[in-house]
């Protein structure tokens, strides 16, 4: 089970009892906000796309939606999202607990500027009813991230708001 993954990575960490698990799904970003009692926004939800034959991960604010022009600037193809079989099977966690925590080998992860004007954001940790409140430098921290990128949209009309 994916969530026994990021908990025993956690626990590397000294940070596994830091995972937030409930009795209701938080598969979606909605989902998510109702069982934390946040803003849909601070969910940092993990999209994930197939990019040159591999898994690449996107972790954006909820609010944020995956512009294709931005997208394809940044990797230079269309963004095509992976099916729920391939998101097991090339990530290693099923979609509703998709995370940028334990992965398999090879999976690259991006962090959209989305979630910058955040203090802490909350990403699922490997099942559909999980979630870890984490500062943006944990989530650079404890994810083997490649970069920071700006692939995202309908977001920004909050920013002002938000600061």
């Amino acid at each position: 089970m994916a969530i026994e993954r990021v908990r025993t990575y956690f626990e590397t960490l000294g940070i596994a009892d830091r995972i937030l698990e409930f009795p209701v799904s938080s598969a979606t970003v909605t989902q998510a906000a109702e069982a934390l009692g946040c803003a849909p926004r601070r969910i940092a939800k993990t999209l994930s796309f197939m990019v040159d034959g591999k898994a690449v991960l996107i972790v954006a604010a909820g609010d944020a939606r995956v512009e294709n022009r931005k997208f394809k600037g940044v990797f230079g193809q269309k963004a095509k999202m992976l099916t729920p079989d391939e998101a097991e099977q090339l990530v290693g966690h099923a979609v509703g607990g998709v995370c940028p925590f334990a992965v398999l080998d090879g999976v690259e992860i991006y962090l959209d500027v989305s979630l910058r004007r955040f203090q802490t954001v909350f990403p699922a940790c490997g099942s559909s009813n999980s979630a870890v409140e984490m500062t943006i430098a944990e989530l650079e921290q404890y994810t083997d991230f490649v970069d920071w990128v700006d692939v995202c949209k309908d977001w920004q009309e909050e920013k002002e708001q938000i600061q």
